[in-house]
Order: structure tokens, then sequence, then C-alpha cells
């Protein structure tokens, strides 16, 4: 009996190669292209002619994985992609390869020969083509059965409600922060789920990616600008969202050519008027690690699985609340005033202790502290993220005793050395380019 059904799926397969060859000579003669036409029907949904045991085979692992339930649920699930660049294409090829069987995508852009570096689909033929079209084509010849919906649009919140119908899920892509809140508010107001894709460009680690909701992102230049304004907006949280604890780095935008502002109004350059028209420069693997990020989660929550509590950062939100706290004690001592709230917060105390000063004292030889503590460093200048350092906490003791209270008797240079003033001057020039590039 074996041995004949492992013969059966053999006269299938070779059956279904010869459908597919038949397929795409059509399809090429009909096109008189193997570009496809942007007037040119979208291939018609083969669900119901294909063979149910070959669609079981195809998806094995994933029902090994989540069982019969959970796949009859991630089969009958619903999703849109709003954005289908280096991010959105990965996310919605997983999602297929996975067992989802109706995706709607929507995007208004065109592959171009710099899309080729990150687009999880696009090859040098489909430069030119609608992403979307571009996207469609690859999960049909990945899936025979999934119902793709491409839509050549942009998403905006006045007729955007037509995007989202019927949708389980959305997963948002889109690299424009105006447009990103407003996609963002639209579903948190509907009751829409929807798991957003924060910045992905100018990262090169990682390591630092992770999930977290969106009340809990740190270091994201465009992560705290959708922040701001979805709090603005009256939300605050319930957002799932998949982003980078790597700090800004000294790559930014790339400048403008000086014969473009020639030309007249570099606004002009852009498809739309709140849309950028500088590059960010991206490195390919970040945006797919993005994108399979924000299927996972999806299809785990489709399946009846979520991921419970995703890992917080580094697990140490207990240390920063003491960190802060010790501080403000600290620094009510030095001033003689009763503080209520110091010009950090733990977001500051998080980014001073971790990649600012590596966890490390700035007292040669810049041990990992037992017990560190924060402390200002110069006596003269206010608190602020350019002056407080790390140290052992004997040393912050010692360092407050002689160099801060009305009783000093040294600088923090004469206290500690020319080594612990040029390690402090170096993280200051550090801060000054993580102030710029969180300005974004």
């Amino acid at each position: 009996m074996s041995a004949w059904r492992a013969y059966s799926r053999r006269v299938r397969r070779r059956g279904l190669d010869a459908d597919i060859l038949r397929s795409i000579s059509r399809g090429e003669s009909e096109t008189g292209s193997k570009s496809p036409s942007l007037h040119a029907p979208s291939p018609p949904s083969q669900s119901q002619g294909y063979d149910e045991d070959l669609i079981r085979e195809q998806l094995a692992r994933n029902y090994a994985f989540f069982g019969e339930e959970g796949m009859a649920k991630v089969r009958g699930a619903s999703v849109a992609v709003i954005g289908c660049g280096g991010v959105g294409s990965w996310a919605a090829v997983m999602l297929v390869r996975s067992g989802v069987s109706k995706i709607r995508l929507v995007d208004f852009d065109y592959v171009t020969l710099s899309s080729l570096n990150r687009h999880a689909c696009a090859g040098l033929n489909d430069v030119g083509t609608p992403k979307v079209v571009c996207i469609e084509r690859n999960l049909k010849n990945i899936s025979r059965w999934v119902d793709v919906d491409a839509r050549i649009e942009l998403w905006r919140k006045n007729n955007g409600g037509d995007l989202l119908e019927g949708v389980d899920w959305v997963v948002d892509c889109i690299d424009n922060i105006t447009t990103k809140v407003d996609l963002l508010k639209y579903c948190h107001d509907k009751g829409i789920k929807v798991f957003s894709s924060m910045g992905a460009g100018a990262k090169s680690d990682p390591t630092r990616i992770q999930i977290s909701d969106i009340s809990s992102t740190v270091y994201d230049p465009l992560a705290r600008a959708v922040r701001r304004r979805l709090r603005l907006e009256g939300v605050t949280s319930g957002i799932p969202v998949v982003y980078s604890t790597e700090p800004p780095s000294e790559v930014k935008l790339l400048p403008l050519p000086e014969e473009e502002f020639q030309k007249g109004a570099v606004k002009e350059l852009g498809v739309f008027d709140d849309f950028r028209v500088r590059i960010l420069p991206v490195i390919g693997p970040l945006p797919s690690i993005f994108g399979l990020h924000a299927a996972t989660y999806i299809l785990c929550d489709v399946a009846g699985q979520p991921i419970p509590n995703p890992l917080p950062i580094k697990n140490r939100r207990k240390l920063y609340d003491r960190l802060l706290r010790d501080l403000l004690n600290r620094e009510r001592k030095v001033t003689g005033v009763d503080i209520n709230r110091l010009p950090i917060d733990e977001e500051d105390v998080s980014f001073i202790l971790e990649d600012l000063h590596r966890g490390r004292s700035i007292v040669p030889p810049h041990d990992v502290p037992s017990k560190p503590t924060l402390v200002r460093w110069d006596p003269d200048r206010p608190l602020s993220l350019e002056n407080c350092v790390v140290m052992e906490q004997s040393d912050a003791d010692k360092h407050t005793k002689q160099c801060l209270s009305s009783e000093k008797t040294q600088t923090p240079e004469e206290l500690w050395g020319a080594e612990a003033k040029r390690v402090f001057e170096s993280r200051r020039a550090e801060i000054n380019r993580y102030r710029e590039a969180m300005a974004f």
C-alpha cells in the first residue's frame, strides 16, 4: 500500500509539472513577453483544483509544528502586507510558504535596480515592474492555491479602509512616518491586529533585532518618532513591532547631488510631498530578518501558539530603575535641592550603561562593576547625557565626596587620571552623534 501511495504521488507530481509548463507557455504566448503586463488579469486561484495531499506534503513541516487545528487556522487566515519592499516582500513570501492562503499586497512603488540588494523576489527582469506584481508572480510559483490580491496603491487614512477589509492581520512595512502612524492609529481604533516594522536602514548587527511592544522600544529613531506621534493620538501600547536596539551609527541619509538642487525645488523629486527623497543606506540581510520576524510572530498568533512574552531588552529593567533612583538621590545630596525629576530617563540610563560605556567603569582599568552606579562627572556642568558616567559604587561615593560636594578637593582628572578624562571626552563625541541620529 505504501508503495502504491508513493507511485501515486509521483504520477501527480509529473502531472503538476506538466500543468505548470503549459500554464507558463500559455501566459507567454498571450502577453508576447516574459514580463508581466499591468493590464493582464491576475492568475486565478487554483485551490479547488489542487490536490489536498500535495498541499499537505508541501506544508508537512508546518503541520508537524502547528498541528491540524493550528494549520487549519493558518490556511484560513487573510493577511494584508502594506509596503512591499525589502521587509514586506520577505514577510509575504514566508507567510505564503507557511500556508497562508489569502494575502493582499499594497504598494505604489516599482522595482528598481537598487531594490535588488534586499527584495525577496525581484530580479533583473522585474526592474520597472510594480513590486506587488513581482511578488504576486513569485507567490503563485510557490503556492498554486494562494489567493493574491495585488494593489498598486498607496495606503491613505481617508480611503485606506477598503484595503484592510476582511483581513485578520496587517503587516506594516511603510517607511514614511506620517503614513505609518496613520495606519497604526487606524488599525488600533478599528480593532485590526497589526504588526509594525521599525527602521532596518543603517543597521548592521543582527543580534540586536527583537520583537517588543511599541512602548518598550529604545534607540531606534523611527520607533521613537512613531511612538511619540502615536502617544499624541492617544495610542500608548498594544502594537507589536520588530526593531533593532543597535544604537544609531555614523551611517546617515546620503546627500543629494548638487545638480539635483540646481534643477529646482528638491521636494518635487519625491513621489509624494511627505516622502523622503534622500537614500538611507541599507545592507540587504537586515530588512529580510525584520520581515521574517514579522511573519513568524503572525503565524504563531494565527495558529493559536502566540509568542507569550517577547524577551525584554537585556532583561535589565529593574537595574535601570535602581540606577535612575540612586542617581536622583545622589543629585539631591550634591545640589541640596529636592529634585523630583532628572533630565535623563530610563532609556537614557540603558544607553549610558550598555552602549556608551559598554557596561564598564570609566575608571581605569575599566572593569565591569559588581554594583554599577551612575554619577555626574564634571561638577561645573549640570547633569546630562554627556555629563554622566558609570563607576563602581565605592568609586562613585569617592568621586561625589572629592569632586562634587561643597568640600571638593580635586577635579575628576586629578582624581582618576588623564586616561579617564580621555574616555569621558570620547564618550561625549559619541553622544553628539547619537543626538544627531535621534533627531530623525
